[in-house]
């Protein structure tokens, strides 16, 4: 999750749905292969590290050697899988992922991966039924409630996670989806409250911890954020979510040097995911290097193409360096990716508002009124205002 503020190129990365991407064929029958040794956390990290050198395609086909002799290790064959996904070939995600429930059907992650899968294909039914499958003990809300919102049910969604958190007051889990649902939707006072609840019923929760932290960043009470994100680091220091977020809050309260330190360990983490390289080139951003900048946000998005921040930033830049129509085209490869995300209907209707196109323009703005987010929607509806002012008829 981001946070999106329109006074300045500011999209700080939160928390990201894990999810993933590839490429190949799987061999699932490695009789005709040499024997390697088993060490999936060695193939793990390799695989990584190619990923960070940016070789997606010999990740790839490194890892696939590894999984097609070890087909039983979750672990690598869950990253091939996320791989592939990040490579667009989702097919071969899917097929990666569903081969590891025939044999772990009860996996959450990679019923949560396969969600991801259904809902980059606009399965929508599919995509929600993984994603429930996936609960509790996975970061699915989110996706679900895009998912309920597209779909048109969303309000019947909410009241039933409500009634949950009421039915059983003294479940964490209960208690933390319906934080993460509020978050969602911006409302970081309910979220807060919810993530408290959590976090009181289970002390150990890594997630509450984070959810916590989140809406304190939503709040901007950084102090608290940073100590929340901080202490969930210090019990692991290899938890990327913890260490990317706690990027985002010194981004944020403008400690940047900070920032970059631990932005800089979180992607050595987990080089496959794109919520860190967005945070790093925010920072380039403020350093008024926009090249750089874009070279992060292009990262980004080869690693995972699926996330809508990476684009507005990358609209943004272009747009304030007066690069119009490279705008334009990075934020409608946004909207492909996520359609309902107001931030990115708002930036293209600027974008074709400095172009002339006022028309244009109204329609985006009144696609972005539409958004959950209360910033968006205020920003929407006066730009929508004062085309009206100039006479522009903005039909209903």
């Amino acid at each position: 999750m981001q946070r999106f503020l329109y006074a300045a190129l500011v999209i700080c990365f939160v928390l990201a749905p894990a999810t993933a991407v590839g490429a190949g064929t799987v061999n699932l029958n490695p009789q005709d292969r040499a024997v390697l040794p088993s060490n999936p956390l060695a193939a793990i990290e390799a695989a990584r590290e190619r990923v960070a050198a940016g070789d997606l395609d010999g990740a790839i086909r490194e890892l696939a050697t590894y999984v097609s002799g070890h087909p039983g290790e979750i672990g690598p064959e869950r990253l091939l899988g996320d791989l592939y996904y990040r490579h667009g070939e989702l097919a071969r995600a899917e097929e990666q992922y569903k081969h590891i429930l025939s044999y772990a059907p009860v996996d959450k992650e990679t019923h949560n991966r396969l969600g991801s899968v259904y809902a980059t294909e606009n399965k929508v039914d599919a995509a929600i039924a993984e994603f429930d499958r996936s609960l509790p003990g996975t970061d699915s809300i989110p996706d679900e409630v895009r998912l309920h919102i597209r779909k048109g049910d969303f309000a019947q969604y909410k009241y039933e996670l409500e009634k949950g958190a009421i039915d059983y007051p003294t479940d964490p889990e209960m208690q933390l989806e319906l934080g993460e649902l509020y978050y969602s939707i911006h409302q970081p006072e309910l979220a807060l409250k919810y993530s408290r609840r959590a976090l009181d019923e289970d002390p150990t929760s890594f997630k509450a911890m984070n959810d916590l932290g989140r809406a304190y960043l939503d709040l901007q009470d950084y102090s608290n954020a940073i100590d929340t994100f901080g202490r969930c680091l210090g019990r692991d220091p290899t938890d990327y979510a913890c260490a990317d977020n706690l990027g985002a809050a010194f981004l944020e309260s403008k400690r940047y040097a900070e920032a970059a330190n631990i932005l800089t360990i979180a992607h050595r983490l987990q080089p496959e995911r794109g919520e860190a390289l967005v945070n790093i080139g925010f920072l380039s951003d403020v350093n008024g290097d926009w090249k750089r900048a874009v070279t992060y946000y292009v990262q980004s998005m080869t690693v995972y193409p699926y996330a809508p921040e990476a684009y507005i930033n990358l609209g943004l830049d272009y747009t304030q360096h007066g690069f119009y129509e490279m705008a334009q085209s990075a934020l409608l490869k946004g909207l492909v990716v996520a359609p309902e995300d107001g931030r990115l209907h708002f930036v293209l209707g600027d974008v074709y508002a400095r172009q002339g196109n006022q028309a244009m323009a109204a329609t985006q703005f009144k696609l972005a009124a539409d958004s959950y987010d209360p910033t968006v929607v205020t920003l929407a509806k006066e730009r929508v205002a004062a085309l009206q002012r100039t006479g522009l008829r903005v039909t209903p």
